[in-house]
């Protein structure tokens, strides 16, 4: 297996592409970050434009694709089509790449026998539902974005979607539904499990000592508290946020929940908001949010490496997501492989994953007092939380196991790779998607790429 990713150090560990994944082939995108013009840079081998995104930030480097012309999407293709071949995309047996971006029309100009399983994540369809509903004014190119990622869609032999996403990946991408694959995320049930920790000496490292913390327009460890803080957290509960600070996680939602709920909390509560990469947020910044409603009690903690995670939720009693729409809800995975229960709203991905009253607390969208009624429960009921975190381990290990999902994907990669090599040619795409519980019928590949960005 290859591995190929866009990197970048001006983010410190976290966006190192060799530092996050061990064994890659980074792409960096440090020179253009550098330029005047990040979208509009050529460089050598090894470098790339800086890639566009499916949000809208005004003032970020990354515009949205659909701000992107003909010019900015060749210097994108031609980079990463330069990419996949010094990685060896030619020699591959499959490509399997995540999301819908140029790196697919790359692959078609510089490998087009190899067949590409595509793996979507949700954001491209929130872009495609937003030009569907009629763009912005500045999307100049917003249609000829849709067409295009329509026609990378059904250039794939198969695509991964989570379940939740099976519908509206049929409907918004006009793929056959027997090219596509339903398949969760996983966790590492080892790695996220239930574990004893000093939450006294956790907490005060990560908002006292070395806090992370950022508010806007500001850098990491802008935002800190004291000695008070960590006092509430070890005599109390704490309720747990990680994420993006992006407008559909809707945290305005959740802020104004947790302070509504403190009115009818019998022991103290905290709100800790992990995650927002420094810089990067979408609408009203949650501390502003917090000023704004005159919420107390809410603490962010910043952007954690991944391998922190499981101590941030051994420190914890319950995880909150509140998204507008989430086509999964890793975090949910991960807290409930832990022990922990969840409260979120009944979007997509939550839906399948939490049984409500049994593994945690779903919610409607648009139910501001069940959001509340759920977090006072939530509080105030440490057996009802005890019971339903031991419920939530044994869910996840039975479904969401590592093991339990790479053997289906393998089989997904394997069963196109097969085709492959014995057709000669790329994968048909009127073959019927692999039964993941099938038997292997054609041996590993020889060689896997994965292309990551």
């Amino acid at each position: 297996m290859t591995l190929v990713a866009g990197s970048r150090s001006d983010q410190g560990t976290h966006g190192n592409a060799r530092n996050f994944y061990g064994d890659a082939r980074a792409v960096s995108f440090d020179l253009a970050l550098a330029s005047d013009a990040p979208l509009q840079f050529d460089g050598p081998a090894g470098t790339a434009p800086i890639h566009p995104s499916y949000e809208d930030r005004p003032g970020a480097p990354d515009a949205v694709f659909a701000m992107l012309g003909d010019r900015d999407y060749e210097r994108q293709v031609q980079a990463w089509g330069r990419e996949l071949v010094l990685a060896g995309a030619r020699e591959a047996d499959v490509l399997h790449l995540h999301h819908l971006t140029p790196i697919n029309e790359a692959a078609t100009r510089v490998a087009p026998d190899v067949p590409v399983v595509g793996q979507i994540h949700g954001t491209e369809l929130l872009m495609l539902e937003r030009i569907a509903a009629g763009p912005p004014a500045h999307w100049r190119y917003a249609e000829r974005w849709a067409t295009r990622i329509r026609g990378w869609a059904n250039r794939c032999a198969r695509l991964v979607v989570t379940p939740s996403g099976v519908e509206r990946t049929v409907q918004l991408l006009g793929v056959p539904r027997e090219r596509v694959v339903a398949l969760p995320n996983g966790v590492d049930v080892n790695l996220f499990t239930p574990r004893a920790i000093d939450r006294r000496a956790f907490w005060r490292d990560v908002l006292v000592e070395q806090p992370q913390g950022w508010l806007p327009g500001q850098p990491a460890g802008s935002a800190r508290y004291d000695g008070s803080v960590v006092d509430r957290l070890v005599g109390g509960v704490a309720l747990l946020y990680l994420g993006r600070f992006t407008a559909v996680k809707r945290l305005d939602r959740l802020i104004a929940a947790f302070g509504a709920a403190q009115q009818e909390l019998v022991q103290p509560a905290t709100l800790i908001l992990v995650g927002g990469h420094p810089g990067e947020w979408e609408g009203e910044h949650p501390a502003d949010t917090v000023d704004r409603l005159n919420v107390p009690h809410v603490c962010l903690a910043g952007w954690q490496a991944q391998e922190r995670l499981p101590a941030f939720l051994a420190s914890a009693e319950a995880v909150v997501l509140t998204s507008e729409c989430e086509q999964f809800g890793q975090v949910l995975v991960e807290a409930m492989a832990c022990g922990i229960p969840a409260v979120a709203t009944r979007s997509a991905g939550p839906a399948g994953i939490i049984q409500d009253g049994t593994t945690g607390w779903l919610v409607d969208s648009d139910g501001e007092a069940e959001l509340v009624a759920a977090l006072v429960e939530a509080v105030n009921d440490p057996d009802e939380r005890e019971r339903r975190g031991r419920a939530a381990r044994q869910a996840v290990c039975q479904q969401f196991s590592w093991t339990t999902i790479a053997e289906a994907l393998s089989s997904v990669l394997e069963d196109v790779a097969g085709r492959h090599r014995s057709s000669g040619a790329a994968c048909p795409f009127d073959a019927p998607a692999p039964d993941p519980d099938a038997a292997d019928a054609g041996g590993p590949p020889d060689s896997l790429l994965i292309t990551g960005v």
